[in-house]
């Protein structure tokens, strides 16, 4: 792993069967806008933000309990000069058991300083891991992208362009 690449994490009461099962919930928790499947290996999924944002998503490894890695093979920014940063990198979630909970480690792998877009997209990830997606898992009840609900503020300021 590069020190580059964007990492967070977050530690939970849950089971890592619980947690592996919300994170393939991936409308629960980043986006309703979601089309395709999103829990098994070889799954390709595609989703979009208003005309601010697009990818399409495929899972090319999963562990049952341990471990989802993602392969964006195309993405759209209508905020940065190069409209496909995001291809070819992979979003990363790694499942541990750690002193009696779970820790859900989230790497973008890929996801550099040097990419336009490093800030708005470290500011959405920590929202969508260390908020939506661990309420998701605690609570039963994320706060994903609705049509048209912007969750963070870059995103309201770039919906507003």
């Amino acid at each position: 792993m590069s020190a580059s690449d964007f990492t967070t994490a977050i530690l939970v009461n849950q089971s890592p069967e619980e947690v592996f099962n919300t994170v393939t919930n991936v409308r629960g928790w980043w986006s309703e806008e979601i089309e395709g499947n999103t829990a098994k290996q070889n799954d390709e999924f595609n989703y979009h933000y208003e005309d601010i944002h697009r990818c399409k998503i495929k899972l090319t490894e999963v562990i049952p309990n341990q471990k989802i890695v993602w392969l964006v093979e195309e993405n759209y920014f209508k905020f940065t000069e190069d409209k496909t940063e995001w291809t070819g990198t992979k979003p990363t979630f790694e499942i541990k058991e750690k002193d009696g909970k779970t820790e859900l480690r989230f790497t973008h792998f890929g996801l550099t300083s040097e990419y336009e877009c490093f800030e708005i997209c470290r500011d959405a990830w920590t929202n969508y891991i260390q908020n939506s997606l661990k309420k998701l898992i605690e609570t039963g009840k994320g706060e994903p992208n609705a049509t048209g609900k912007p969750q963070t503020e870059n995103e309201k300021k770039l919906s507003q362009n």
